[in-house]
């Protein structure tokens, strides 16, 4: 089990910058040098789940602001980070495939200069290893390379981005089938291992791991994962892997909780679904909010991307509202399919389940 504390952020702008918590972001900024108090801006209550022992016992923010854009556009997403962060987002999921981690970058600068927040110690970051850095002598030099694009002395949170490992090279995605290894899991996790004992690094875990592999890595690692980030929504409950997680005391993060409709690889499926059209209308409250509500109310944390500020208010406000033991029956029974992660391109650059690389949730 996992214990869930409310932090209440408190910004305090720098002199001459304030910037409103439902505000613009930093270009659109007005200047308050002719005040003499500048005012302290709240934002948003986030509830923080508890991670384990192993990664010293930190907070993580339930919600998390993605970064993997489709299209990918360094600007509009460097904007849309600052706008986040001036709306209360304090955790962000980066990876090196999403191209994501310069933007972050140059975005988490910008906003300790814009007096967003007061320091990086404020935000949670989280990056990802990709397949072809998935080899013991590689694990090290990738994370570097991260905190490098990053701008940063540590992350708070390293994932293996998936259960497999590539040939060497470009990072790219799909992997071509003949460019894909079996991972040495075991020495992987090693070198994930010493990146924590670096200091690089406050908390290692993984993403898209199965029950089975993750046994596989709880029967070798000397520190166990904290995290497993995976796809989870009302469509796709992954109910077996959620009560595994929970029993080894590692905390599940849902990507895809709203189906992420608008890229090549999502779906409208869970956006579109009746019931929670149903359960949005009797709340008075969005499906992407119930959809939210119902990954907190099971004790996931998640990450969500939007460019729009509007959307990121709303994305944040479900925290003082619960779903109705009927809400929960009623998604329960939604009949379950994957609906977005990669699933329209397994075919193309996952081996299929009975392989060495990918067993079924």
């Amino acid at each position: 089990m996992f214990a869930v504390v409310f932090i209440l952020h408190v910004r305090f702008p720098k002199a001459g910058i304030f910037v409103d918590s439902f505000g613009p972001v930093p270009a659109r900024c007005f200047s308050w040098a002719h005040m003499a108090d500048v005012p302290q801006v709240p934002t948003l209550s986030i509830p923080e789940v508890k991670l384990s022992s192993s990664s010293g016992g930190r907070n993580m923010p339930v919600i998390g602001m993605g970064t993997a854009a489709d299209p990918f556009d360094e600007t509009a997403l460097k904007e849309a980070i600052l706008e986040a962060i001036s709306v209360g987002y304090r955790h962000f999921d980066a990876a090196s495939l999403y191209k994501s981690e310069k933007p972050l970058g140059e975005a988490i600068a910008e906003a300790i200069k814009f007096g967003f927040i007061a320091s990086r110690d404020e935000l949670f970051i989280t990056s990802k290893l990709w397949c072809t850095d998935a080899h013991p002598d590689l694990v090290l030099p990738a994370l570097k390379n991260s905190l490098r694009m990053l701008q940063l002395e540590y992350l708070d949170l390293y994932l293996i981005h998936w259960p497999l490992s590539a040939k060497p090279g470009k990072i790219g995605f799909p992997v071509p089938k003949d460019e894909q290894l079996a991972m040495d899991f075991n020495s992987v996790w090693a070198a994930m291992e010493d990146c924590l004992r670096f200091g690089l690094t406050k908390s290692i875990g993984v993403s898209n791991f199965s029950c089975k592999k993750l046994e596989n890595i709880l029967s070798f690692a000397t520190i166990p994962p904290s995290v497993n980030q995976v796809e989870i929504s009302p469509l796709w409950q992954q109910q077996k892997l959620r009560e595994f997680c929970k029993s080894k005391n590692i905390v599940l993060t849902a990507y895809s909780p709203l189906g992420a409709k608008g890229t090549r690889w999502g779906t409208n499926e869970v956006m579109d679904n009746e019931t929670l059209k149903e359960i949005a209308n009797a709340h008075n409250k969005t499906v992407a909010q119930v959809c939210l509500r119902w990954a907190f109310e099971q004790g996931l944390s998640f990450v969500v991307k939007s460019f729009n500020k509007e959307r990121m208010r709303e994305n944040l406000q479900i925290f003082d509202w619960g779903l109705s033991l009927d809400d929960h029956k009623k998604i329960n029974e939604i009949k379950q399919h994957k609906t977005a992660s990669i699933a329209g391109w397994s075919w193309y650059w996952l081996p299929s389940d009975n392989t060495l690389y990918r067993t079924p949730f």
